[in-house]
């Protein structure tokens, strides 16, 4: 058994064991069903270790053993600028610094302009306590990332520029259980009539 399968399988043992009181440890600031939860994907092709977002339930999956996954509810980017597909977690950071994306600016300048040249991590910046940042099979940084916020309203909705956001308690939670190099899946929204 190598290291990393090592650590997904007692991560799985601790889990299991904690599951009862997996949702009970925190302040319920969220909707129950927000809450961390063990739960059973019944996914067994979703690989220990990484990641799935589904936009459409608003939930991440963290991936255990055997189709077993850590539940988190999440906020999600507005229809037009969720983007899809396979990533990988290249790096991550604690108390994040964020530049809002000159994308970003030009949608909305009287919001993000004030921020062009960016904004050190603290309770106030917009990643939150921690981010994973999402890059693409060549390597590349999508500006794409997986972070806290302070604005637990926010989750379970699609408002954000492309990222998917866990509360900040959740994301300190999971930043520890995410090693870099894990492949994180945005799967597609569905479309609807």
């Amino acid at each position: 058994m190598t290291v990393s399968n090592r650590r997904i399988f007692l991560i799985s043992s601790l889990a299991v064991l904690a599951a009862p009181r997996l949702a009970l440890a925190h302040k319920p600031t969220l909707a129950e069903k927000f809450l961390p939860q063990l739960v059973n994907t019944r996914r067994k092709d979703w690989r220990a270790g990484n990641l799935h977002v589904v936009p459409d339930e608003f939930f991440l999956y963290f991936m255990l053993n055997d189709g077993l996954a850590i539940r988190y509810g999440v906020g999600v980017g507005r229809d037009r600028l969720y983007t899809p597909g396979t990533f990988t977690v290249a790096r991550k950071a604690k108390w994040p610094f964020w530049r809002p994306t000159q994308a970003m600016i030009r949608r909305e300048p009287e919001k993000y302009a004030k921020y062009s040249d960016g904004m050190k991590g603290g309770p106030d910046n917009p990643l939150g306590a921690r981010a994973l940042y999402l890059y693409d099979d060549k390597g590349r940084d999508t500006y794409l990332r997986i972070h806290g916020t302070n604005k637990p309203g926010t989750i379970g909705t699609a408002v954000s520029n492309g990222c998917a956001r866990l509360t900040n308690e959740y994301i300190k939670e999971l930043y520890d259980r995410v090693e870099v190099g894990v492949k994180v899946t945005l799967h597609p929204k569905q479309e609807t009539a």
